[in-house]
């Protein structure tokens, strides 16, 4: 029993860990007004290895040894666990599959970040691209993500004839 409370101790600090990542990671995110949508992928690659990191930790030797002396102990806090491991589990795929879908974009991001609005050209198939993930994906799908692309999308295509004009 004083085994089981000192790894029950230690899982419920990882909960409470975990939970802070998970918190952390649903805040509304802070970005510059000019962002282009190279910022979009980078966030979902940051985001990926982050949860990629955490779930390789939940899955090592040590934890889940621990984990399994607490199952045959009949532990409370594996119930708490087994949600955690759950929503880190769907944050990670959440955050590749994000990933997955910004790469086919990212043929887009040079063209439209040169100094010329020559860039017009790429636009419909840039808007198709955008129209199959939103079709497609599972998890990017949403408003706020599209809002999220669409403004960076604006934002690179202003700062491109802003630069043109400039040098014009």
């Amino acid at each position: 029993t004083e085994v089981t409370e000192k790894l029950e101790e230690v899982v419920m600090i990882w909960t409470k860990q975990i939970r802070q990542v998970l918190v952390e990671s649903e805040q509304i995110r802070r970005e510059a007004d000019d962002l282009g949508p190279s910022a979009e992928l980078e966030h979902w690659k940051s985001r990926m290895s982050s949860f990629n990191s955490l779930l390789d930790e939940i899955k090592s030797s040590r934890v889940k040894k621990i984990i399994s002396i607490l199952q045959a102990a009949r532990s409370k806090t594996l119930k708490q666990w087994k949600e955690l491991d759950g929503s880190i589990t769907i944050a990670a795929n959440e955050a590749k599959d994000n990933v997955r879908y910004l790469y086919t974009l990212d043929k887009f991001f040079g063209p439209l970040a040169s100094a010329s609005p020559v860039m017009m050209e790429h636009i419909p198939s840039l808007m198709n691209t955008v129209c199959m993930i939103y079709c497609t994906s599972p998890y990017y799908n949403t408003s706020e993500h599209m809002t999220s692309l669409f403004l960076k999308i604006t934002n690179q295509m202003i700062n491109t004839c802003k630069t043109y004009l400039c040098e014009g």
